[in-house]
């Protein structure tokens, strides 16, 4: 099988060249491609999650060889999210070659966090079948790069931090209102902001809900920290 022009250029953006060009292809088509001669990527995308887990598991036992499993998890989680197999997706323009039905097309699938996730893992995955644990250990090691480096600060569960610090003054947990929703249905942007009894109020953008309430809850706690 040979690869399109633009695959092969994402191949290069990816840092891996395919033996086995057919993975790649499988990889980069979603589910509403699915055809009788043309896999998707959901077992790829199953398989890529098993890999890109033992990988952050492996490298943060390396970095950190005195944390306890409870300092670990965080952290684990925060390299693993789709989140962040999303931002890494974005980084390499996967986006741009995902094969896609029409209506996930016209809905803006392309720039989806979910649907760029799964397909990071999928890629992942063929990376692995095609030239085994080390090519994709190598792989998973520079996209995500810095992240790793800094995920200490990235685990911190903000809300969780500013609601002990609300406990710790005998305040009422922090609340969270959705102040604006704009963007169109496939690609929202939420603003919410975070109150706490005293009056202190912090606001973030987001594109979902929980990335917004993280942010405001981060800043709020950082500027009554700084305070």
């Amino acid at each position: 099988m040979k690869l399109s022009g633009e695959l092969k250029a994402f191949e290069g953006r990816l840092g891996h060249r395919f033996s086995q060009p057919a993975l790649l292809v499988r990889a980069v088509t979603h589910s509403s491609m699915v055809s009788p001669t043309r896999d998707d990527n959901q077992r790829l995308e199953f398989l890529g999650d098993r890999v890109l887990g033992l990988v952050m598991a492996e490298a943060l036992l390396e970095r950190d060889r005195m944390a306890e499993e409870g300092l670990l998890a965080p952290r684990f989680n925060a390299l693993v999210r789709k989140e962040t197999c999303a931002d890494v997706a974005r980084e390499i323009g996967l986006g741009d070659v995902l094969k896609l039905g029409r209506s996930e097309m016209l809905s803006g699938g392309r720039r989806k966090q979910a649907l760029l996730g799964d397909a990071m893992e999928a890629v992942i995955a063929a990376v692995y079948r095609d030239a085994g644990f080390e090519a994709a250990k190598a792989l998973v090691l520079r996209l995500w790069g810095q992240r790793i480096d800094s995920v200490e600060e990235d685990a911190r569960d903000a809300k969780t931090a500013l609601q002990e610090w609300a406990q710790a003054r005998a305040l009422p947990p922090p609340d969270y209102v959705e102040t604006a929703r704009t963007g169109p249905d496939h690609a929202p942007r939420f603003t919410i902001e975070v109150r706490l009894a005293i009056g202190e109020t912090e606001s973030a953008t987001a594109g979902s809900k929980r990335q917004a309430e993280q942010a405001a809850a981060k800043a709020l706690l950082t500027r009554l920290e700084a305070g």
